[in-house]
C-alpha cells in the first residue's frame, strides 16, 4: 500500500504541520489588522515562518522554504515594523495566500511541486516596496 511508504508518511506529515504553521500564521495576520504594529504578533509570524521554513527545507521543499525565508527577513528589522498596517498587510496576506495555494499544491504521492516563482517574486517585491523606506523619495 503506497500510502504507508515512510516518504508518503513523511510528506503528510509535513503537510499537515504545514497548514497548522499557516494558520497560526494566519491567526498573527488578523491580530496585526487589530492591532497594526503589534511587535509580538509579528514576532509570532517571522518565528511560525521561520519553522516553516526549516520544515519544508527538511522535506525538499525549497521554493517553500525560499518563500518564507524572504518574507521572515522582511518582517524582521525594528525599521519595518511600525509600517504593518494597511497596503502592507493587504499584501502581506496575498502572500499567505499563495503560500496555502502552494502547499495544496504539493502532490501528496510525490511531494514535487511544479512551481514558476514568479508570483512570489512579485508578492515579494511588492511587500518590500511597502515596507521599504522610501529615503531617496524623500531626499527629492
Amino acid at each position: 500500500m503506497q500510502d504507508d511508504s515512510p516518504n508518503t508518511s513523511a510528506l503528510q506529515d509535513f503537510l499537515i504541520d504545514a497548514e497548522v504553521l499557516l494558520t497560526k500564521t494566519q491567526e498573527c495576520l488578523m491580530h496585526l489588522e487589530l492591532i497594526g504594529n503589534d511587535p509580538d504578533a509579528i514576532d509570532c509570524m517571522a518565528d511560525t515562518l521561520g519553522s516553516l521554513a526549516n520544515r519544508a527545507q527538511a522535506h525538499d521543499q525549497s521554493e517553500i522554504a525560499e518563500f518564507c525565508l524572504q518574507l521572515r527577513l522582511l518582517l524582521e528589522p525594528e525599521r519595518y515594523r511600525n509600517r504593518l498596517h494597511g497596503e502592507a498587510l493587504t499584501v502581506l496576506s496575498d502572500c499567505l495566500t499563495l503560500l496555502s495555494w502552494q502547499l495544496e499544491l504539493i502532490d501528496p504521492q510525490t511531494g514535487i511541486l511544479s512551481l514558476d516563482n514568479q508570483e512570489q517574486l512579485e508578492l515579494i517585491g511588492n511587500l518590500t516596496n511597502t515596507l521599504a523606506p522610501q529615503e531617496a523619495t524623500r531626499a527629492e
